[in-house]
């Protein structure tokens, strides 16, 4: 198969619209809007085939990031739910990456701008599609993590969603995983996220945590609180004897860090429970 790939052409003759390039007995039009310099008639040219819109081949001189042999990043250019994603690859048409390459819930596709490692391959039916590289299948653009990362705050791509938790790789190349008792809420595929280091393997892999450290938690799940009950003007149905139902409902919190939140307010002078219901003192309602 000739798609996908760069190959070396013999430049026969200049056209109207372009080049013809000749392959092993056949022709291929490079058009003007595809090649990076003029090439020569009589001379050599490598330029990458691929599918136009009614399905024939032509040829590119622009450089592409992926192709059938070769992985790389591409950015997501488009969504479109019935199809899938398309990806800018470099040339003038994107390409298809389809939803049987995504995750199940559409909540999780990427979106446009997210980075995706993939390569392409050739249809049957005569067109090129993007395939979404595996986590075993970076190893190319792998680093082992050094163990003087542990703890710091580190960026990362997500390579692959779950239920379990997160695969992603860094910048650097280290492979990461977030569990998801580590996570707020499942991040999307080709989403960069950022967390901290919680622990370095022996393999080079790192664990990571999208979530903040308890000390910062403690003080933003406190303003979360404190923001509710000035809304409902400085009084809730809820204390520290509530169901863990009821305060992961309204707050999004365990119950234990919804009581580390309350302990912070009272501890400050400015909150107060009675009969079930917490309220705010007198002074820290807003009029």
């Amino acid at each position: 198969m000739l798609a996908g790939k760069y190959h070396e052409f013999d430049v026969l003759r200049e056209s109207d619209l372009g080049w013809v390039l000749g392959l092993d007995g056949e022709e291929y039009m490079l058009h003007k809007g595809e090649a990076v310099a003029e090439p020569v008639v009589g001379e050599k040219v490598e330029a990458f085939l691929y599918y136009d819109s009614k399905k024939r081949l032509t040829a590119t001189t622009k450089d592409t990031k992926i192709t059938t042999e070769d992985f790389g990043w591409v950015t997501v250019a488009a969504v479109r739910p019935t199809l899938g994603i398309f990806v800018d690859i470099g040339i003038s048409k994107e390409i298809l990456i389809a939803p049987s390459d995504l995750p199940i819930f559409e909540s999780l596709w990427p979106q446009v701008g997210d980075r995706l490692f993939c390569y392409l391959k050739e249809s049957q039916s005569n067109y090129l599609f993007g395939v979404i590289a595996r986590p075993q299948e970076f190893g190319s653009i792998t680093q082992s993590a050094p163990m003087s990362i542990n703890g710091k705050k580190i960026e990362g791509w997500v390579i692959r969603t779950g239920k379990i938790g997160t695969n992603i790789i860094t910048e650097e190349g280290y492979l990461g995983f977030i569990h998801e008792s580590e996570r707020y809420e499942e991040p999307r595929l080709g989403q960069l996220v950022e967390g901290r280091v919680v622990r370095v393997k022996e393999d080079g892999e790192i664990n990571v945590s999208l979530k903040a450290q308890k000390e910062v938690a403690i003080l933003e799940d406190g303003d979360k609180v404190f923001e509710y009950l000035q809304e409902r003007r400085g009084g809730m149905p809820i204390g520290d004897k509530s169901s863990a139902e009821l305060i992961k409902k309204t707050f999004g919190l365990s119950k234990s860090a919804f009581k580390r939140a309350l302990g912070k307010l009272m501890k400050e002078g400015k909150i107060y429970q009675e009969d079930g219901w917490t309220y705010l003192k007198e002074e820290e309602t807003e009029v």
